[in-house]
């Protein structure tokens, strides 16, 4: 019996927690919302230039490494 609710322990304490944290989400307000927009926007232009600038430079090393 104590094997039994060993194997059900575990899953409970989970549902437990999952409740606890769904009942402390809460949806953003628009505010909220435009800024984490704002922030991923701006992340993803920046790491557009970052690859954009390592393929700018890594092709001409290539380029002289693979031909010579």
């Amino acid at each position: 019996m104590d094997g039994i609710q060993e194997l059900i322990e575990g899953p409970k304490q989970f549902a437990k927690g999952s409740l606890h944290l769904l009942k402390r989400c809460t949806k953003p307000d628009r505010k909220e919302f435009v800024q984490i927009s704002w922030a991923i926007g701006l992340g993803f232009i920046v790491m557009g230039f970052i690859g954009f600038f390592v393929m700018l430079i890594h092709i001409p090393i290539n380029n002289i490494i693979v031909y010579v």
